[in-house]
């Protein structure tokens, strides 16, 4: 039986919520999320902890979560002691052109699979993205046979050259589900002016791509910077290693011996996480946009 409430007798309004409990509701959705954050700070906090460490501070139990004191020398020793800025140098000798070997041929391959009609489009579009799966063990060999064949083995070209000419499948999926978002009357309105190809590519459509070539100049940076196999194929003594090599035979080196310097391992590989972590807080926003934004339109 339902109640009956009379005209005259006002209803009872629902009490307002307070102030706290709607603190706390709206930061309930996030503990989850802080939780996991955390967890994954954990190793980054043990890697800056152990190489402001000792050797013996390193393994001491109960863990000693905050060196004291500190040592920030292990930093100096490894800058300066070890060939860490050599390293650097020849990564930076490889990442730098390989990343716009990349940008430039992805950009230009993207924009010929967006925009331009010619038979058979969809065909090598689809040859290209199965290129994905196949394994760089698979390539790997033809690809050191024909750099040895023409004198290259033992240089930083063949770690340089294939990306100016290949660029990346995947990169190339990405730019080109962006440049489908764009609208095409910007470029039929620059054609009618008398625009080519290269000129809409260069006003129109870099302009409005930024987020997604962001994208991928952050995945590049990071597949370049870590390459490991490449580096070691092709370089021949240590003075071609980058960093993804030297800091493997650095370990090798003091993680041996008497008392092993697993401080000094932490701190060679800290100065190596850092710029990564920088570069992406630095473009996290616009990484994070152009990631949402692709793929919109098939």
């Amino acid at each position: 039986m339902s109640r009956v409430v009379s005209a005259d007798r006002p209803v009872p309004l629902r009490r307002p919520m307070s102030p706290l409990w709607r603190i706390v509701l709206g930061l309930l959705p996030h503990v989850p999320l802080a939780a996991g954050a955390a967890a994954m700070t954990i190793p980054f906090f043990f890697l800056i902890s152990g190489s402001l460490n000792t050797p013996v501070g390193m393994f001491a139990f109960p863990p000693i979560l905050v060196p004291n004191p500190l040592h920030p020398e292990n930093y100096p020793y490894v800058l300066f002691e070890r060939p860490y800025l050599r390293y650097l140098q020849n990564t930076m000798t490889v990442l730098v052109p390989s990343v716009l070997g990349q940008l430039f041929s992805s950009i230009l391959a993207a924009y010929a699979f967006a925009r331009m009609r010619f038979r058979g489009r969809d065909l090598v579009f689809g040859i290209t993205l199965a290129t994905i799966m196949l394994p760089y063990a698979v390539t790997m060999i033809p690809t050191y046979v024909m750099f040895n064949q023409v004198g290259m083995v033992g240089t930083f070209w063949p770690l340089i050259l294939p990306f100016w000419f290949g660029g990346s499948a995947f990169y190339t999926f990405l730019l080109r589900q962006f440049f489908r978002t764009i609208p095409l009357e910007l470029e039929e309105a620059a054609i009618i002016d008398g625009a080519g190809y290269l000129t809409i590519i260069r006003q129109i459509i870099l302009p409005l791509s930024v987020p997604a070539i962001v994208v991928i100049t952050i995945l590049s940076v990071l597949s370049h910077y870590t390459d490991y196999l490449g580096p070691l194929i092709y370089a021949k003594g240590y003075e071609m290693w980058t960093l993804a090599i030297g800091i493997v035979m650095v370990k090798g080196a003091f993680a041996t011996g008497g008392m092993a310097r697993w401080n000094l391992v932490m701190a060679m590989s800290a100065l190596m996480v850092i710029p990564v972590i920088a570069i992406f807080f630095l473009a996290q926003r616009v990484f994070i946009q152009g990631i949402v934004l692709t793929g919109i339109k098939g």
